[in-house]
């Protein structure tokens, strides 16, 4: 059963996969880095869904994301503005990734995410680190 869109407040990326195009949502606290995440793994290839707000909605089981009409195609770029990003305009979304600055631990147990009543894996991650980008690929690929 298809759910009605609704809007959270994140971001949302995908990188095509063997399995055909997988998203990531990137949460967290205004201010923590969640775009920055974003724009470096644009760097390396990835697409933006949506940049700080993101429609999602769950339909067969599984989580989908897209950007609402008015930022579209655009992402932060602290220092320097709104500017035109690589887009995917829909993706299943396949993780969430929880952004802290508090200090992760080395080995944690398996999190998940619950929207709708669909639950997915969950990274919590410092995005600050220049590695972070790998990890979210990594916890990606793994799935």
């Amino acid at each position: 059963m298809t759910q009605p869109m609704q809007p959270l407040h994140a971001t949302a990326v995908a990188r095509h996969t063997p399995a055909g195009w997988r998203g990531v949502l990137i949460q967290g606290p205004s201010g923590v880095g969640k775009s920055d995440l974003a724009l470096r793994l644009i760097g390396q290839g990835w697409r933006l869904i949506a940049d700080d707000w993101t429609h999602l909605w769950a339909s067969d089981g599984a989580l989908y994301a897209a950007a609402p009409a008015t930022i579209t195609g655009k992402i932060e770029v602290r220092g320097l503005g709104i500017v035109a990003a690589s887009l995917w305009p829909l993706a299943r979304i396949r993780l969430a990734v929880a952004c802290t600055h508090e200090a992760v631990e080395r080995l944690p147990e398996a999190a998940a995410w619950t929207w709708d009543g669909i639950s997915i894996p969950q990274l919590r991650l410092d995005p600050r680190p220049a590695s972070a980008g790998q990890v979210v690929a990594t916890a990606l690929a793994a799935l």
